[in-house]
């Protein structure tokens, strides 16, 4: 439901005919497509805050009688005033957004504030926890709140600084995984896909702001459910960056579904923004084939010098069609001659006594080019980085080959090691150190097994706590690595933290290389569906400490993330097993980082404006400066020196 719907409601009332006409118009435009993307927007979410006092002035919900598992009353309120009656507060509310508004008065406890998303809001954060392992390296933080709200927020403390963003959204499957204006949004819901691409748009925009203009990635996983619609809304959002789409093997046994494919896999978006590149790793992701560490000792590869690709002919780039001199009798390459210029008949270049001219011919004859200019040769030559072999000089003909730049990099900083050289002066030379290769599309990794990397993890580190479909952390450690590993500073986002995975792999990619990247996790602190419903039989609700407890980020974000950097299980026992991956370890180990918990809290702007919110503002101003070191928590009075 869109919010002109609503609007023509209300005209509807206030004017039927009117009303009817609308009505009709809006039918014959919502039936009309572009091409693209097209979803409703109209309609702004809003959002439940249970703990937040009721104050004059607020929107609100009746909330049902406790024990009661119906929706109840939706409609939105307007707190005008306050009295006591018989003991208790009771409020006097209004009606919102009706043409011949209600009245009522209801008891504050049975009441909750209603959050729209265009609404001002005034955030802040109280602290709840924290564990201290790191020293003086910057904390990790984990944010329970509402996700837009909190990206709100970042927009103050980390606009544009932001180097990496993983995100696992809901998939959208229909079976009650998420929730929209507060209510589970189901498989038979006809505008599903819509509020869901509403439902990211508004993320995804807060996103862009925070993401580092010059250098930065998203990455959003995403399954079969919604993986085209996202693809082409990551377009719209950041039509400026280069959007690639990996798919990756999650579970090689499958998922089986009668009359379908057998299901194994998921899909990672990948958006880089500005000069982001994909790092090399030290497998190729897909099989066992080109792993880096199966090179260390083997001899260094030489590449052709002629261009390959077919746009590569004589003209396209003056400067590398030049001749290279070959010794007749050796075969060795002896100097490198100039470039010449297009009408100039490569035939007519005088060629020094006792050598031939190799030029860059195709196969056929055709004219092409050096993928090096002439400079860059001669100084190759004299370092033996450039050869020439399987000469023959009736047919002025020869291999060429060089040392790409790469590799040229490696000999200077000593990962690969020259241990002769040929007769021509060319050097000969092995890895000693690990060289990268270049991903594929494909990821096919055992270590990403869903269960295995997510569940098993999981279950060792907080036994006995459940969380659906977690994800591999091994997973998420290789996505993050490609374009964090050179980054030892990083700051990584994720605000669909789900049970902390990506702080998790953080914190693994700073153990193997000393970094110091820091993560924040923003969460939500609610229970699944079928707890919802148990937990209000019970006469609980959203709020009352036996409901807060269970949810998301008490029961399982912060206990993991605690428990992942102190090696103990939330019961202060040692964690059993070991991380199975790159780098094998106990997990009982821990991690030297720190980590602090906060719940974002909804000001006043009284409050704000007479300083009396500053232990709640104190902490965005400690993010923003870096979450370094400790934070003035109350505000100075006086000063004493």
């Amino acid at each position: 439901m869109s919010r002109l719907t609503d609007l023509i409601a209300q005209a509807k009332a206030k004017d039927p005919q009117m009303g009817a006409d609308l009505e009709r118009e809006f039918r014959a435009l919502s039936s009309r497509r572009s091409f693209g993307l097209n979803f409703e927007r109209h309609r702004p979410e809003n959002v439940e805050l249970p703990q937040r006092p009721v104050r004059k002035g607020d929107k609100v919900r009746v909330l049902p009688p406790r024990g009661d598992t119906s929706k109840g009353d939706q409609r939105l309120w307007v707190v005008k005033q306050f009295e006591m009656l018989e003991g208790k507060k009771v409020a006097h509310l209004v009606e919102r957004y009706a043409v011949e508004p209600e009245t009522k008065q209801v008891d504050v406890t049975d009441l909750v504030v209603v959050a729209e998303f265009r609404d001002k809001i005034y955030p802040g954060l109280v602290s709840t926890g924290k564990v201290e392992r790191g020293g003086d390296k910057p904390f990790h933080s984990v944010i329970n709140g509402e996700n837009y709200h909190v990206l709100k927020a970042l927009t103050f403390t980390h606009r544009g600084k932001i180097d990496a963003i993983y995100i696992d959204p809901p998939y959208n499957t229909g079976a009650r995984d998420w929730k929209y204006n507060n209510d589970y949004v189901e498989s038979e819901d006809l505008y599903r896909h819509s509020k869901w691409l509403a439902f990211m748009e508004r993320r995804l925009k807060l996103a862009k702001e925070l993401l580092n203009p010059k250098d930065s990635v998203l990455i959003v996983s995403i399954d079969e459910k919604e993986y085209l619609r996202l693809g082409l809304l990551l377009e719209q959002v950041f039509p400026e960056a280069n959007i690639e789409m990996i798919t990756s093997i999650i579970s090689a046994k499958g998922v089986a579904r009668a009359g379908q494919f057998s299901r194994v896999e998921e899909f990672i978006y990948f958006v880089r923004i500005g000069q982001s590149i994909v790092g090399l790793g030290e497998q190729n992701m897909l099989d066992q084939t080109r792993n880096a560490k199966d090179k260390i000792g083997k001899k260094i590869d030489w590449l052709g010098l002629r261009r390959r690709e077919p746009t590569a002919r004589r003209g396209a780039r003056p400067n590398q069609f030049y001749p290279l001199f070959v010794n007749v009798e050796t075969g060795h390459l002896v100097s490198i001659g100039e470039p010449i210029s297009d009408e100039i008949d490569r035939k007519t270049v005088k060629v020094p006594h006792g050598t031939f001219a190799v030029w860059p011919l195709r196969p056929n004859g055709e004219e092409g080019l050096w993928g090096l200019t002439p400079e860059t040769a001669k100084k190759y030559l004299e370092k033996g980085y450039i050869r020439t072999r399987n000469h023959k000089p009736k047919l002025e003909t020869a291999s060429v080959h060089y040392l790409p730049s790469g590799t040229v990099k490696a000999i200077s900083e000593g990962k690969i090691k020259v241990t002769g050289r040929d007769p021509d002066g060319a050097v000969q030379a092995v890895y000693v150190e690990a060289k990268g290769v270049i991903p594929k599309r494909v990821w096919n990794m055992p270590s990403h097994n869903a269960e295995n990397g997510g569940s098993l993890v999981l279950s060792k580190i907080i036994p006995g706590r459940r969380f659906p479909f977690p994800k591999s952390i091994y997973a998420v450690e290789d996505a993050l690595r490609f374009f964090v590993e050179e980054k030892k500073e990083a700051v990584v986002l994720d605000f669909f933290s789900g049970s902390g995975t990506t702080a998790h792999a953080v914190m693994r990619l700073n153990r193997k290389d000393r970094g110091n990247r820091q993560c924040i996790s923003i969460t939500n602190n609610e229970v699944s569906a079928d707890e919802q419903k148990q937990l209000i039989k019970k006469g609980l609700r959203a709020g009352d400490k036996d409901w807060e407890k269970l949810g998301i980020c008490e029961y399982i974000t912060k206990p993991r993330i605690k428990s992942a950097i102190t090696g103990l299980t939330p019961e202060d026992k040692p964690i059993k097993g070991d991380y199975k991956f790159n780098d094998e370890f106990p997990i009982s180990q821990g991690f030297n980082e720190s980590a602090e918990f906060f719940t974002l809290t909804y000001e006043t702007p009284i409050a704000i404006n007479h300083n009396l919110a500053f232990s709640k503002i104190a902490p965005l101003l400690w993010l923003r400066a870096g979450s370094k070191g400790k934070r003035i928590c109350t505000k100075w009075t006086s000063f004493t020196f």
